[in-house]
């Protein structure tokens, strides 16, 4: 079976990735995951993702992918019991030494190897599986030949790969230049994207063997993006993955946006479905904020992800919240999360309607007194004669910064 696997960086991003096309979601809760400025889950959401699990039937997979210091490790001890409420099908992690802990106290749930871990080659998957890791999602690093390779000479373990987002510029993810510049621990979830600042440098860089060959750096106001990679994007060759024998495939984002989850997850969705419409779908991907997109270490003769990215987040859309429960008819509530302006034209877009355009709603405020705009953290409500419903995402054209 082929899983198209979304993150859910929160409760309200489980859902839309579910709402949107995932056949599951990968986790984190408030410690021990490399993505612990995410919103994440904590107890408090423990009741609503049972509802969510049981109701969806999709699986669910619990990131444990810090490099563990043995301060962690007795943390987790202490936290079994916790842990044993929710209904995870797998636990992520790249530190062995979980190992003989999850499988004795949660024997019927799965192991799931991290990109973390950097398994590159046939005998390291060999070894994964021997010591009960059902998945091994391969390092950023390994090209289709060597996926196939490797699926070949251990046909039972089932392998995941990252088929869209942020790159890394360390050995996947493996990385001290946040710790060293600001203290903040990638290998502990706690990553400042250092490399995604600007930098200055105050020479070429030439090597010394080899004179006259520079590596190329363009400087924009006296400053370079020489750390920062481009994006992963994939969406065009999903049949060469699942035919070298890839069976899931991973969607990065756990802190991204909502609207980055929905619209993502609904391209690959379609893509894996080989819809009909799927190229109307795929350029929603050049809509969401996103760097120069590559297809990663995938294809060798492909050197395009060795040169850094020389432009910041690329957007074209804004994001300006989701309608909420209906009112009366063709009046709704508002979840704002942009400034919505009668004045700026909208756009709806829905797991199965790429997008309906809005020029002539109508916005109220608490008291139903009709305005111009209205913002986040108030509450308002839209009129409108088009088919929406509840939950529909909203909008507009970044006409103002396309860069951002």
């Amino acid at each position: 079976m082929t899983e198209l696997l979304s993150p859910a960086g929160n409760l309200e991003k489980l859902k839309t990735a579910l709402n949107y096309g995932a056949d599951a979601c990968y986790m984190g809760l408030d410690r021990f995951s490399l993505r612990a400025n995410a919103d994440n889950f904590t107890s408090g959401d423990l009741e609503e993702v049972i509802k969510v699990k049981k109701e969806s039937g999709k699986r669910l997979y619990l990131a444990l992918n810090i490099i563990f210091h043995q301060r962690d490790l007795d943390e987790l001890e202490r936290m079994k019991d916790e842990l044993s409420a929710w209904p995870f099908d797998a636990f992520i992690i790249s530190d062995i030494g979980l190992v003989d802990f999850l499988k004795k106290n949660f024997p019927s749930s799965e192991l799931h190897l991290s990109t973390q871990a950097s398994c590159m080659n046939k005998e390291s998957a060999r070894m994964y599986y021997e010591m009960g890791f059902s998945r091994v999602i391969l390092g950023r690093e390994v090209g289709i030949d060597e996926i196939k390779a490797i699926k070949d000479y251990v046909p039972s373990l089932d392998l995941e790969c990252f088929v869209h987002g942020a790159m890394c510029m360390a050995y996947s993810g493996r990385c001290m230049l946040s710790k060293a510049l600001t203290g903040r621990s990638a290998n502990q979830g706690d990553c400042s994207h250092t490399c995604r600042w600007n930098y200055r440098i105050n020479y070429a860089l030439e090597e010394e063997e080899r004179p006259g060959v520079y590596f190329p750096i363009e400087e924009h106001d006296g400053f370079t993006t020489i750390l920062s990679s481009k994006d992963l994007m994939m969406f065009d060759h999903l049949g060469k993955l699942k035919d070298a024998g890839i069976s899931s495939f991973k969607i990065e984002g756990r802190m991204k946006s909502e609207y980055y989850v929905a619209l993502v997850t609904r391209a690959y969705r379609k893509a894996l479905d080989n819809a009909r419409d799927k190229d109307e779908y795929r350029r929603d991907l050049y809509d969401v904020s996103h760097r120069e997109f590559t297809t990663g270490f995938f294809f060798p003769e492909d050197d395009s992800v060795s040169t850094p990215t020389s432009y910041g987040y690329e957007r074209s859309y804004l994001y300006l919240g989701k309608i909420g429960r209906k009112v009366e008819e063709g009046l709704y509530e508002l979840d704002v999360k942009n400034q919505i302006r009668s004045s700026s034209p909208i756009e709806y877009i829905a797991p199965d309607v790429h997008m309906i355009k809005d020029d002539g709603f109508k916005l109220y405020d608490s008291d139903m007194n009709e305005v111009e705009k209205v913002d986040h953290g108030k509450i308002s409500y839209i009129k409108t004669s088009l088919p929406v419903k509840e939950g529909y995402l909203m909008r507009k054209e970044n006409t103002q910064n396309i860069n951002v």
